[in-house]
């Protein structure tokens, strides 16, 4: 077995042994079970719990795990949390924080304890603050932390590394230093394997890796991700439109990224929020899925008016009826591939209104042999089922019609929602439900209509 397959065994062997002893009331069991699991992991069994248990377990966590505790909950458990806490609490679990992490919290913070956090915190800190709150949560200046070291070109290794021994300490996640010209511009990066394993009298200029470009300000969240993920990278520089070095971006915040990326993308095609606490009110949980719910009546309204354009043919040959539905689902589903490969093209930056023609031309001749082929599989059972070959024939016609209908939505729905600035992965699967329902009941009962009655 992997160790990832270890790792997640074991860890829902712990949430489990913490929801047995809560069950069971033996809270002297719990405390020491909470402290030997990671802020993280008191996250997630804090999220699985039912919302009149949690300020019990709270209770029970740590102190020093509060902050970061608050951080790995999603946002309706945290601003639960937070309601139930009282200042002192909140104060305290803000002490010590990254910046870039009391950036994500204190958002959420009421405001009188976000006046005394600051008024605790030195001037230094607090200008940092500032600068990364300045900047949008979803870009790298969002992300960025700026505890950055920087050291100049024209100093030995021998300098560099007596300075670091004089700090005593590294920030987390150091792997390199950043190396900047006297007015501050990001000049490159000096790993710190470089600066133990070479020649102490070399200058940092000699050997400071200049190959990794660094990360602009305002570049979104998703490209930071990737950026990291193509280059292998544990950090990367951020820089000012002037190329002046402002913080650094660190793994643990990517990885953040890639897993908010992953369950915004499985959450939406339900049209539900990521963020939504699994334990939330019935009332509010209902009122958001109303939402979608009535959206997507709206569309089976629609797909229902166009069966009712044939509802003569319907009362006349009744395989029409029986053999419908097949069309229009054999068409969702494939439409629903391409959909989702779109979805991630344009996540991943693979797919762009550049290469969109290609695709499409790739998928229509996928959807073309698809459609053949079980179009003749379902025409040859259809004519097996109701003995009439040109039941057969037109079933198997209507099914490579909405196979290629498919393609085209398929590629077509989240181009047009991108330029449009809405979510595909949010709206586009009910959009191509519509189409793939209409054109297909449209095309199987049109052809009917037209063959089979005159």
């Amino acid at each position: 077995m992997s160790e990832p397959a270890v790792k997640t065994d074991v860890l829902e062997e712990r949430l489990a042994s913490l929801d047995a002893a809560l069950q069971s009331g033996r809270m002297r069991r719990l405390k020491p079970m909470l402290a030997s699991l990671s802020p993280a992991e008191i996250a997630l069994f804090l999220e699985s719990i039912p919302r009149a248990k949690r300020e019990v377990v709270w209770a029970l966590v740590p102190d020093e795990d509060h902050g970061e505790t608050l951080l790995h909950v999603n946002d309706e458990v945290r601003a639960e949390l937070i309601d139930s806490l009282d200042r002192e609490t909140l104060l305290a679990a803000t002490e010590g924080m990254p910046i870039d992490d009391l950036a994500d919290l204190v958002e959420d913070l009421p405001e009188q304890v976000t006046r005394e956090m600051l008024r605790s915190m030195d001037v230094q800190n607090r200008e940092r603050l500032k600068v990364v709150m300045s900047y949008a949560p979803d870009s790298a200046g969002g992300l960025m932390n700026n505890d950055t070291i920087t050291v100049r070109p024209d100093v030995s290794l021998d300098v560099v590394s007596r300075y670091l021994k004089q700090r005593a300490s590294l920030p987390d996640d150091t792997d390199a230093l950043f190396v900047v010209s006297r007015y501050g511009r990001y000049l490159g990066m000096l790993p710190l394997a470089k600066l133990v394993t070479l020649d102490p009298e070399r200058d940092v200029s000699e050997v400071m890796n200049t190959d990794i470009d660094a990360l602009a300000v305002d570049m979104p969240a998703a490209q930071v991700a990737k950026r990291f993920q193509d280059l292998d990278l544990i950090s990367a520089p951020v820089v000012d439109p002037e190329g002046g070095l402002v913080g650094r971006i660190t793994i643990d915040d990517v990885v953040d990224v890639i897993r908010d990326e992953a369950e915004h993308s499985i959450m939406s095609l339900a049209g539900l929020d990521e963020e939504e606490d699994v334990f939330a009110p019935i009332g509010r949980s209902a009122r958001r899925r109303a939402i979608w719910l009535g959206t997507n009546l709206a569309t089976a309204f629609l797909a229902s008016e166009v069966v009712g354009l044939f509802s003569d043919a319907l009362s006349k040959i009744v395989a029409l009826a029986v053999l419908m539905p097949i069309v229009a689902s054999m068409g969702g589903i494939g439409g629903s591939q391409t959909l989702t490969l779109m979805i991630r093209g344009l996540s991943l930056g693979q797919i762009g209104f550049a290469n969109a023609r290609a695709l499409l031309v790739k998928e229509l001749a996928v959807a073309l042999i698809n459609g053949i082929l079980w179009g003749v599989v379902v025409g040859g059972i259809a004519f097996v089922w109701f003995h009439q070959l040109g039941l057969a024939v037109i079933m198997a016609a209507a099914l490579v019609i909405n196979h290629l209908n498919a393609a085209v939505t398929g590629v077509a729905i989240p181009l047009a929602m991108k330029k449009m600035g809405i979510d595909p992965a949010l709206a586009g699967s009910v959009v191509l439900t519509t189409f793939t329902d209409v054109i297909g009941f449209a095309s199987f009962l049109g052809l009917g209509t037209l063959f089979l009655l005159h």
